[in-house]
C-alpha cells in the first residue's frame, strides 16, 4: 500500500463518470432550490455551538455528553464534512459490535444515510462493511470486539462512537491510533457517553484531544416532553443521572462493590521486601478467538500482618499455551510459591497447560472450583479493600476499571475474568491451610 492517500476529489467537482455525475448535479440544483431542502443538509446553520468541531490543531476532538444530546448526528455530520471537502478518502468506523454501528452510524435516525444528501449519498456495502461515497471516498466498518482487524489498516480520519461500552477498549483505541499515519492531518472524533475508565481519563487529560461536553438537556426542544419530565422525576440527583444526563466522569459505578478511594487510599509503590507466600492466580480461557473471554492472571502476596498486596496483573485474551506460558513467567518472576487455577471451564486442562508450559520445573498447584456466585465470592475481599488490608503496588488500570465498573446484578456485559483471578488469590492468600499440591 502506499503511503499517501489516493487523491479525493470535492464532491462538487468530481468528474469521474459523466453521466453519473450530470445525474447528481441535476438532482442536486432541483432540490437545492427547494429552502427546507436546502436548510435541512447545511448542518453548520443548524447545528448548536457544543455540536461544531473545535477550531486549530488538536488529534482528537471528544464529544462527551449525555443520553439524547445529539452526538451521533455531530460525528456523523463531521464524517461527511471530511468526505464532501476532500480531507479524508479512508475513514474508519469504530463502535462496540458492527450491529451498533450498522443501526447507529450508518442506518440510524442521525446515521449517515441519513444526513448525506441525495445527491452526495454513500452506497452501503454491507458484506464488505464499507461505504462508498461517488467521489471514491471509503469508511470502513471495525469492531471493538475484533481490535486485530484494525491492523496494518492505514486512514485519514476515524470515528469512534460509544467507546466507554467498547469490550476492549484500551487495545482498541491503541490499534486504530497507529492506523491514523494517512494524509495530512489524520483526526479522530469521538462520541460517547462516559463511564468509569481510566482509558477515558486519560483521553481527557491529554492536551492533542479537545474535550467539548453536554448535557441531554442541551436538546429538550427537539426531544418529548413526556421524556424529561421521566429522567428528572427518576435521575435527577443520582449516580447515574449523572453519568448518562450530565455526562459526568465519575469514579465508579453505582453499584460496584469497589470503590476507587478504597484502592487509592492503600495503594503503594512497593511491596514488602519479605512476603509469607506469593501466589498467581487464573482465571482460564479455553478458547481462544476474537469473541473469547480474557483470561485473568493475577499476582498477589501477603505479609506476616495479613495484608496483601497485588503485584502484577497478567491478565489478556490468550490461547490457552500463551496463558500457561504467562503464568509459569510470572510463578518464576515473582518466585510465587503456588499457582492457584479455577478449573470450572478447563478442568484437566488446566494443569496439562501449565505443566507442559513448565517444561521439566516443579511447580505447587491448587485447583479451585467455583461453587457459589461472583458476588458471594467477590464481597468479601472488596470487604477486606474497605478496611484497608488489600494494597496495589502501582497502578493496573484494566483491573481497577474492571473492579469499579462490574456489579452483582449481571448488567456488566463483559465476563469480569480480572476480579475473578483477583478474588481467587486474595481469597488463598488469606486462608493459607490448604495442603501443597506438587505436579
Amino acid at each position: 500500500m502506499s503511503d499517501q492517500p489516493s487523491p479525493i476529489t470535492r464532491l462538487d467537482s468530481v468528474s469521474a463518470d459523466d453521466a453519473r455525475i450530470d445525474a447528481i448535479l441535476s438532482m442536486r440544483q432541483s432540490l437545492s432550490s427547494d429552502p427546507q431542502v436546502r436548510f435541512r443538509y447545511r448542518w453548520p446553520l443548524i447545528a448548536r455551538h457544543n455540536q461544531r468541531p473545535p477550531d486549530g490543531l488538536w488529534t482528537a476532538w471528544m464529544l462527551l455528553a449525555g443520553r439524547g444530546f445529539g452526538k451521533t448526528r455531530a460525528g456523523a455530520e463531521w464524517v461527511r464534512a471530511q468526505v464532501e471537502s476532500g480531507r479524508a478518502g479512508r475513514i474508519a468506523l469504530v463502535a462496540r459490535t458492527p450491529a451498533e454501528i450498522r443501526n447507529t452510524m450508518v442506518e440510524g435516525p442521525s446515521g449517515l444515510l441519513s444526513i448525506c444528501p441525495p445527491w452526495a449519498m454513500p452506497e452501503y456495502e454491507t458484506t464488505n462493511k464499507k461505504l462508498i461515497w461517488p467521489n471514491g471516498a471509503t469508511a470502513f466498518i471495525y469492531s471493538s470486539y475484533e481490535p486485530d482487524q484494525l491492523r496494518g489498516q492505514q486512514f485519514e480520519a476515524a470515528w469512534c462512537d460509544e467507546l466507554a461500552s467498547w469490550k476492549y477498549p484500551r487495545d482498541t483505541w491503541d490499534t486504530l491510533a497507529f492506523t491514523l499515519r494517512f494524509g495530512a492531518d489524520p483526526r479522530i472524533v469521538v462520541t460517547t457517553t462516559p463511564k468509569p475508565l481510566a482509558l477515558l481519563k486519560e483521553l481527557v487529560a491529554r492536551p492533542d484531544i479537545i474535550v467539548t461536553r453536554g448535557t441531554t438537556y442541551d436538546n429538550e426542544d427537539n426531544m418529548p416532553h413526556s421524556f424529561f419530565s421521566h429522567i428528572r422525576s427518576r435521575y435527577e440527583g443520582t449516580k447515574i443521572g449523572r453519568q448518562e444526563i450530565h455526562a459526568d466522569l465519575i469514579d465508579q459505578s453505582e453499584d460496584a462493590l469497589w470503590e476507587r478511594e478504597w484502592i487509592d487510599d492503600s495503594r503503594v509503590e512497593t511491596a514488602p521486601d519479605s512476603l509469607a507466600q506469593v501466589v498467581v492466580a487464573i482465571d482460564p480461557s479455553v478458547t481462544s478467538n476474537p469473541r473469547s473471554s480474557e483470561t485473568g492472571i493475577v499476582v498477589a502476596g501477603v505479609d506476616s500482618e495479613n495484608h496483601c498486596y497485588v503485584l502484577a496483573d497478567g491478565s489478556e485474551r490468550m490461547s490457552p499455551n500463551k496463558w500457561a506460558e504467562r503464568a509459569m513467567s510470572l510463578y518464576d518472576r515473582y518466585s510465587a510459591d503456588r499457582i492457584v487455577g479455577e478449573v470450572n471451564n478447563g478442568g484437566d486442562l488446566v494443569q496439562e497447560v501449565l505443566r507442559t508450559a513448565s517444561g521439566a520445573g516443579t511447580f505447587s498447584f491448587r485447583a479451585v472450583t467455583a461453587s457459589r456466585g461472583k458476588y458471594a465470592r467477590a464481597e468479601p475481599i472488596a470487604a477486606l479493600y474497605e478496611q484497608g488490608k488489600v494494597h496495589h503496588v502501582g497502578t493496573f488500570p484494566d483491573l481497577e476499571d474492571q473492579m469499579c465498573t462490574w456489579t452483582p446484578n449481571g448488567s456488566y456485559e463483559i465476563s469480569p475474568d480480572r476480579i475473578d483471578a483477583l478474588v481467587w488469590a486474595i481469597t488463598h492468600l488469606t486462608n493459607r491451610r490448604q495442603a501443597k499440591i506438587w505436579i
